[in-house]
Order: C-alpha cells, then sequence, then structure tokens
C-alpha cells in the first residue's frame, strides 16, 4: 500500500484522502495513519507545488553546477555536501558518478547572483577544486510534468 500511496501523491500532493482511499480500496482513517507514518519515517519529507516561473514577471536564473571535490579522510563525500547545502541560495545536491562528484541546483535573482555565489561561497570551499556552471535557458519538463504543451501545428504548407 505505500509504494502505491506514493506514487499517487507524488504525481498530485493535494489529492483528497477519501479519494485516494476510495482509488486504493482501504478506509481512509488506514490511508491517513500511513501518510502519517511515512512522514515521522522521513519517506515523505515535504510537499512542494511546481511553478513554471517563465509565466510569471520575477526574473529567476537556475543554475546546474558540476563541482569536483577533493574528501578529506574521515569526512568523505557528505560533510562536504552538508556544507553546500547549508546555503540558502543552494536547491539540491547530488552526489553523481561520472567527471565530477556533485550537481549543485540553484536559483538566483540574475546570473550575476548565481556568479557571485559560486566565486564568493562554493569555489572557496578548501575541498572544491573545480566548478562549471551551465545556466537553464528553457524548461520543457520539470518533475514529470510538460511545462509547455506544443499547440501549434507545424505541418509544412503544401501550395500548388
Amino acid at each position: 500500500m505505500r509504494e502505491k500511496i506514493l506514487s499517487m501523491i507524488e504525481k498530485n500532493s493535494r489529492i483528497d484522502v477519501k479519494d485516494l482511499a476510495a482509488m486504493l480500496g482501504k478506509e481512509e482513517t488506514d490511508v491517513m495513519n500511513e501518510i502519517a507514518a511515512m512522514e515521522s519515517e522521513g519517506i515523505i519529507c515535504g510537499y512542494h507545488t511546481l511553478i513554471n516561473w517563465d509565466k510569471v514577471t520575477e526574473e529567476k536564473v537556475t543554475a546546474l553546477i558540476e563541482v569536483k571535490v577533493a574528501p578529506q579522510r574521515g569526512m568523505g563525500f557528505d560533510s562536504i555536501a552538508e556544507r553546500i547545502y547549508h546555503y540558502d541560495e543552494v536547491h539540491a545536491v547530488y552526489l553523481v558518478s561520472g567527471a565530477f562528484d556533485f550537481m549543485v541546483i540553484l536559483e538566483g535573482k540574475t546570473m550575476k547572483d548565481v556568479a557571485l555565489f559560486v566565486s564568493s561561497k562554493l569555489s572557496p570551499l578548501e575541498s572544491v577544486l573545480s566548478t562549471a556552471t551551465h545556466f537553464v535557458l528553457k524548461k520543457y519538463k520539470d518533475h514529470g510534468t510538460v511545462l509547455e504543451e506544443k499547440t501549434t501545428d507545424e505541418r509544412m504548407l503544401v501550395t500548388p
């Protein structure tokens, strides 16, 4: 039942418990108790709203920053990740495989804000060897949701 609940609320966290119980064929109280248990166990970590910021007047810049680090003996990657994710600008930190160690996702008001964060806060960390910043130019799909459906007909005009 847990996986089914998680799958359903991941797609729509605003789904009514009554509807969720009906879809699962379970009692409302059982579903509410299961959700409460998953929240207390840290399985459900929060409920978020996906916003298409391109459709509002406030400007935001999203950056993906590749970070290569030299882990310190006895501390590993976790302590470095913790130092990075405590910055308010940072939205996500992932340990990844490949040519770099972390993928850091952050938002700023301008590209200059992001550059200032990288140069004054991220790069000076003693474990950081190098960074590479990539700015998101346009989001097509985020968290499994298509942000902008194509509505125009792209067929070529045929004229005699």
